[in-house]
């Protein structure tokens, strides 16, 4: 593991065994498909590989030792995901099966017990899916209002409006990196709008807790939602994290086994959080593979991680432009300290699924699709881009790499 100043990417890939296997002998993987799912480290396989074999057992109930292990390394899971993004108490943390299910959990649990007619809920035109349509079935059911923050051409929010759109609003709920245009939102100020407001702040952190370091508590959001496979960890575990007077005061989730105190023919008594809202057996073996992605992340420096985000999306921002020229739309801001490292493309006379066909004819991966965020599609004016996103294992040769495939594809579209 690199302990240099800058991040050493080469000693990185070298943890990552994809690079060494997949696919094409005579060109090397050029994986450019974070945003939708990293790759896992060598440290993170081989955690999970050893807890199947050596620990295996349910959790919380067994007495026997290796229930007992168990239950004690996935609890050491949790605090090691609550150690890296700061937050207070453990059991603030609660784990789900990914950021969706988190997402829906905040708005079933808090807004179905505190949202009406007469209220309202504030989410941004660059809201990936998850972050719409909970609260979209929320409001076909209760009445209450979705106020929408919009998204100017540069690719930043327009936030002329924002003291009115929270005017009498319940929930702010956005996103905290976008997945499409990686811009990164002026957190501070809105949360602070939000609070004067008198209204709550909930943080779809999918893309930004893998590339920044996170404090909960100097964000002072009051929910942050993130998952597991976009962090070097396995899919099949998301977290929620929220302040614990509030999760304490929502009512469950799910119901089921494991979140119970108490069980009887007239009804039930929900145990404390975090398992009030862990019903049923959980991800054991995810968890342990999220812990061991948090620590090589942790070994890397979220601080390091972001500066090198940074300049190789500078360098990738430069060199397309250069390459491709007019031909090529990169949505999202212009400022690389304003965004992630998320390029959505657009080659003129080019569909974003052609294009990244000829693009895998090189090797190169990057991801088709409106990204599961079809309103800001709509406001963009088009109806898909081709998506290359940058994260730890990447390095100005996989941008090289991309210019060049992108240069062909425009040539071979030519014709």
């Amino acid at each position: 593991m690199t302990t240099a100043a800058e991040l050493d990417v080469a000693a990185v890939k070298a943890d990552f065994p994809i690079f060494d296997r997949c696919c094409d002998p005579d060109r090397p993987l050029v994986f450019l498909d974070s945003a939708a799912s990293s790759q896992k480290p060598r440290q993170v396989v081989e955690a999970m590989s050893d807890f199947y074999e050596t620990t295996y057992a349910n959790v919380h109930r067994g007495v026997y030792r290796i229930a007992e292990a168990a239950t004690n390394i996935m609890e050491a899971g949790r605090r090691t995901v609550a150690g890296f993004i700061g937050a207070p108490r453990p059991e603030e943390i609660i784990f789900t099966k990914n950021a969706t299910e988190a997402l829906n959990l905040v708005a079933r649990s808090w807004g179905g017990a505190n949202l009406g007619p007469g209220d309202a809920v504030v989410l941004t035109q660059m809201e990936h899916h998850a972050n719409i349509v909970p609260w979209q079935i929320l409001a076909a059911e209760k009445g209450f209002e979705i106020r929408w923050i919009p998204v100017r051409a540069d690719g930043y929010l327009d936030l002329t409006e924002l003291d009115r759109l929270l005017d009498g609003a319940a929930m702010m709920s956005v996103t905290a990196m976008s997945n499409v245009l990686g811009t990164i939102p002026p957190l501070d100020a809105m949360i602070a709008a939000a609070r004067a407001a008198g209204a709550l702040v909930m943080l779809d952190a999918c893309q930004y807790v893998p590339h920044l370091p996170t404090d909960v508590s100097s964000l002072d959001a009051d929910f942050i939602a993130f998952s597991g496979h976009k962090m070097l960890g396995p899919t099949g575990v998301g977290v929620l994290w929220g302040r614990s007077e509030l999760l304490d005061d929502m009512p469950p989730f799910l119901g089921g086994g494991g979140m119970i105190l108490d069980v009887t023919q007239e009804g039930f008594r929900a145990d404390a959080i975090p398992a009030k809202f862990e019903a049923g057996t959980p991800p054991i073996t995810e968890i342990v593979g999220l812990a061991a992605a948090v620590d090589y992340l942790g070994e890397l420096g979220m601080d390091r991680v972001r500066r090198h985000e940074v300049s190789l999306t500078a360098y990738a921002l430069r060199t397309l432009t250069e390459r491709l020229g007019e031909r090529l739309t990169i949505h999202g801001p212009s400022e690389p300290a304003d965004r992630g490292g998320v390029l959505s493309l657009d080659l003129a006379g080019v569909h974003p699924h052609d294009l990244s066909q000829v693009l895998d004819q090189h090797n190169v991966c990057v991801r088709p699709g409106h990204h599961c965020a079809k309103p800001l599609m709509r406001v963009l004016g088009v109806g898909a881009t081709a998506r290359a996103s940058l994260y730890v294992y990447n390095d100005e040769s996989d941008v090289d790499a991309l210019a060049d495939a992108l240069v062909d594809a425009g040539e071979f579209f030519a014709f």
